[in-house]
């Protein structure tokens, strides 16, 4: 897909961080923009956010409240939006959430609502609108992280989740090319949105001193990177340049990137007389 003008997007965890920077650059391609978040709030707000940015004033702009966990409720919210929107040509799901901790502090009550809001949500919105998709082709967008395909110390539950998107879209590609959709997976690094703020609160010692060695990106950064890779068909889409050789590395020197962090893990625990 080279040109956003006139297509409709559909942006589940539109209402803020990579969802809302990606649904306002659309917006400011010319794209209608549908987007769905759990707080109704955030998404009246976020929609005048996005409002301001279109190209077009015949460009439409809407919000439903859903929670993407919930199977029953995506496929009943899809079928109306589809009626009311019309069928999306990008489907984007940027819906996620993340509170890392040490491993055995991480609850089955974290770990199962983790799987089912990363994992399972993608599943849901996919299984949704992908009937309808299937008639006249367009893009599939997952957001994955660059711990779903690096696994960081203190990330059990959201690097199983994030893993399990990029195989669950590696599949999927392959499936849906007969009916010209194209999927692809996005992996951003660190990046500075409210969600990051809030994995602070519980970030381990360890983890921090990781993730003291990448660069933050912005949001919109994340968006600029993301709408050129759509335009280019990139499978994996890695936003900045130290992730893709972090990628790289990892894949041609696993014991490297291993060596790397446990550097940086074993400063922490050190410090701490382990």
């Amino acid at each position: 897909m080279k040109e956003f003008n006139g297509k409709t997007a559909f942006i589940p965890g539109g209402s803020s961080g990579i969802g809302l920077a990606t649904a306002k650059l659309m917006a400011s391609e010319g794209a209608h923009v549908m987007i769905f978040a759990r707080n109704t709030k955030r998404l009246e707000e976020a929609a005048a956010q996005i409002e301001q940015n279109r190209k077009s004033g015949t460009q439409r702009v809407g919000f439903m409240p859903i929670d993407v966990s919930d199977n029953a409720a995506v496929k009943e919210t899809m079928v109306r939006a589809v009626s009311d929107f019309g069928t999306p040509d990008l489907l984007i799901n940027c819906a996620g959430r993340a509170y890392p901790r040490y491993f055995e502090s991480i609850s089955y009550e974290q770990f199962d609502k983790t799987m089912r809001t990363n994992m399972y949500g993608i599943w849901n919105t996919c299984s949704a609108l992908v009937p309808y998709m299937k008639e006249r082709g367009g893009v599939i967008v997952n957001t994955s992280s660059m711990v779903g395909f690096l696994g960081v110390f203190g990330y059990t539950d959201y690097s199983a989740s994030k893993f399990a998107i990029v195989g669950f879209s590696e599949t999927l590609k392959s499936e849906l090319k007969q009916y010209n959709i194209v999927v692809q997976v996005l992996c951003p690094p660190d990046t500075d949105t409210p969600g990051f703020s809030e994995e602070n609160k519980t970030k381990p010692e360890e983890t921090k001193a990781i993730s003291a060695n990448a660069k933050l990106m912005s949001a919109d950064d994340v968006a600029h990177a993301l709408l050129k890779n759509i335009r280019s068909g990139t499978f994996m889409i890695i936003p900045n340049l130290d992730g893709k050789l972090t990628y790289i590395v990892k894949r041609l020197f696993p014991r490297l990137t291993e060596f790397v962090m446990d550097m940086s893990i074993q400063k922490v625990q050190k410090k701490r007389g382990q």
